[in-house]
């Protein structure tokens, strides 16, 4: 992170996202604020950067006064900010002058020629200059000019923030350390400067390093003593911390002192800098008659403190960190309010929930934050559709597994649970998909990846339970677990790390198709693909593009031979793609007779867009080997064992049915 103290001195950032605030605490009202920013400048491939203040304003325009605290020091702050990976961090020297600009010249002069932003995130209340005058109407109207976007931060967002700081301070205030540090999402801190003391706690076995606090305004918790870990220089130890006025020890001044005693630690600290995190409250302060009555009290401490941080050690979390489901939303409230809550309770064990959000124009986030608050959010500043919507989405998301869901969906009760089950128990199933039923007729399959999909030697994808618009109904003839060539983007489980090292779906196929291409990669780096039929789907279908509208069409044909030529060996390609062609002009002009001349005219706008993207086409299919071919586990996972045509056998023999495929 780049750190500027200087506003003449800044240097031309590039599509600057800002946000500007005290930060005071950078709880996780803020963690959510700065994840949104850096997500934001990821997707417009520019910088995020955090504006703050120092000193605090308050401090310059209240200088009388005396009520202000503060969870951070600014080096606490910078520290902090830093640990959450914000690109660029702006100090702004805060002054009466500064703060008597008018409000045009704040923005013209210092948000716009010192940052030129792309974007601005404030808050609905944000106010500035002269007398607190500017607001974001001001704000508005610039945006319009200077070709900005302005982003507000939801009222309820802003709310939980000043609510969270609150709760931190009175917790902070009375002792609660634990929950303080809920808030927080890290353990509160007190840094300064060893300094020296009287070296009693030396004579009686508990020699403590003095911490001098170079920050008045700093919230220092209530007396007692603490469970803490300390570091100097680098060097992490645990420790116990006593905070009071000494009221055991007679003879020396009874102001509040701040002193650790470090375990297993004897070297010299004087006028080094320490930084302390504040675990747990072990007592409050007591007077007691005797020395030897103390020194007894902190050996109990001690063993306190030793038993506090072994049980923290064998405390290991394994859910968190196992699955998210994560669902693709464009402006589909009305499918979050109706399937969203049955999701809640997809496995037995606890699960992360994240919803993409393709910058839908409706109500749907406001929707998630009043209903869902346990939902995460990931905003994207487009709709960049259903191929590079997840990919952006996913570098957020690191379980081992990720759920690709259908908003569209509705789930059984830990229908999740086989599957992860299986996944568990073979290292190379790298991608699984449950039995898919449709949610209007639920005894019959539906379209979007039935039991299974499969890629005949023309490439042309099928399913078990469904080939081309003939779908059957589900008697239980296809509930065997087998190995299949592709899962659906409808409801596919996939190892998060192999989503990512592959790449991820090919954004240029926008929608439709992308998860075949991608299972293909998979097969060839040599994992296994499965369908469990026990764990059971039901989709809606069509619910986020219209299986027979003219735009499905195109990227139907378009992205199919995308797959086809970025997958195929030359010399293949030398008679499947002619043959591709060959078949796609059959189907437009079966499209021609039945009157859809606005579905022949995608065929040909599709066949237009993949010869004018063969040299990109030529490109990828060289990363592509690259790629699988360093992330090979094994030979590659042989396609089904199906070697005919799907469309010979459809349309001139009559085998309409998985079943019948092979006889």
């Amino acid at each position: 992170m780049r750190i500027f103290r200087d506003i003449d001195e800044l240097p031309n950032f590039k599509n600057a996202v800002i946000t500007i605030g005290s930060f005071d605490g950078v709880h996780r009202g803020h963690q959510k604020l700065i994840k949104r920013i850096n997500h934001l400048a990821k997707e417009v491939d520019g910088e995020s950067i955090i504006i703050t203040f120092d000193p605090h304003p308050r401090k310059i325009i209240y200088p009388k006064d005396n009520s202000l605290v503060l969870l951070n020091t600014l080096d606490e702050k910078i520290d902090l900010i830093d640990s959450f990976g914000v690109d660029n961090l702006v100090i702004v020297p805060f002054s009466v002058e500064f703060s008597q600009q008018p409000p045009r010249e704040y923005i013209e002069q210092f948000l716009l020629n010192s940052f030129n932003p792309a974007y601005i995130v404030i808050g609905y209340d944000h106010r500035f200059g002269l007398n607190r005058e500017g607001n974001i109407d001001l704000l508005t109207e610039y945006s319009q000019i200077h070709n900005f976007k302005l982003i507000q931060i939801k009222k309820q967002e802003l709310e939980d923030i000043t609510i969270s700081s609150t709760r931190i301070r009175g917790a902070i205030i009375e002792g609660d350390i634990e929950e303080a540090n809920q808030f927080l999402n890290y353990n509160y801190r007190i840094s300064g400067v060893v300094s020296h003391g009287d070296k009693i706690g030396k004579t009686i076995g508990y020699p403590t390093a003095n911490v001098e606090i170079e920050e008045s305004h700093k919230l220092v918790p209530l007396d007692g003593v603490y469970a803490v870990s300390c570091n100097i220089e680098g060097l992490e130890k645990n420790g116990m911390m006593y905070i009071g006025t000494r009221p055991s020890i007679s003879g020396v001044s009874h102001t509040q002192k701040i002193e650790v005693n470090i375990f297993d630690f004897d070297d010299n600290i004087y006028n080094k800098p320490i930084e302390v995190s504040i675990h747990k409250r072990i007592r409050g302060d007591q007077k007691f008659d005797t020395l030897d009555s103390l020194k007894g009290q902190l050996a109990l401490d001690r063993i306190s403190t030793l038993d506090y941080f072994a049980h923290q050690s064998e405390e290991v979390d394994t859910t968190d960190d196992r699955v998210c489901i994560a669902i693709l939303n464009w402006n589909r409230e009305e499918y979050l309010e109706s399937y969203l809550p049955q999701v809640l309770y997809s496995s037995a064990q606890p699960i992360n929930i994240a919803v993409i959000d393709n910058a839908s124009e409706d109500d749907s986030i406001a929707y998630l934050q009043d209903w869902h608050p346990e939902v995460q959010i990931i905003e994207l500043a487009k709709n960049y559709g259903f191929a590079d919507g997840y990919n952006r989405g996913m570098e957020y998301i690191n379980t081992k597994y990720t759920v690709i869901l259908n908003s569209d969906v509705s789930v059984k009760t830990e229908w999740l649970d086989p599957i992860l089950k299986a996944m568990d128990e073979d290292p190379l199933l790298a991608i699984c998909q449950p039995k898919i039923l449709s949610l209007e007729e639920k005894d019959t399959f539906e379209y979007a990846g039935a039991s299974g999909g499969f890629i005949d030697t023309l490439s042309y994808p099928y399913c078990r339970g469904r080939i081309f618009d003939h779908v059957e109904k589900d008697e239980g003839q296809y509930d065997d677990v087998i190995n299949i060539d592709w899962a659906s983007g409808a409801a596919m489980v996939v190892r998060t790390d192999v989503f990512k090292n592959l790449g991820g779906f090919d954004k240029d196929y926008f929608a439709h198709m992308e998860e075949i291409d991608f299972c293909i990669r998979v097969r060839k780096c040599g994992y296994k693909i499965k369908v469990l039929p026990q764990s059971i789907i039901y989709h809606l279908g069509g619910g986020t593009l219209d299986y027979t509208s003219p735009r499905k069409v195109k990227l139907n044909f378009r992205n199919s031979l995308y797959t086809l030529f970025k997958n195929e060996s030359a010399l293949s390609l030398c008679w499947k793609l002619p043959v591709r062609l060959v078949l796609d002009g059959v189907a437009a002009a079966k499209f021609l007779s039945e009157g859809k001349v606005s579905h022949v005219r995608s065929i040909i706008i599709a066949h237009w867009k993949f010869f004018s993207q063969i040299p990109r086409l030529i490109k990828k299919r060289q990363e592509l080997s690259k790629l699988t071919q360093k992330y090979s586990v094994r030979h590659a996972t042989k396609k089904s064992e199906y070697s005919s045509s799907i469309v010979f056998d459809y349309y001139l023999r009559g085998k309409k049915t998985f079943d019948k495929l092979s006889k």
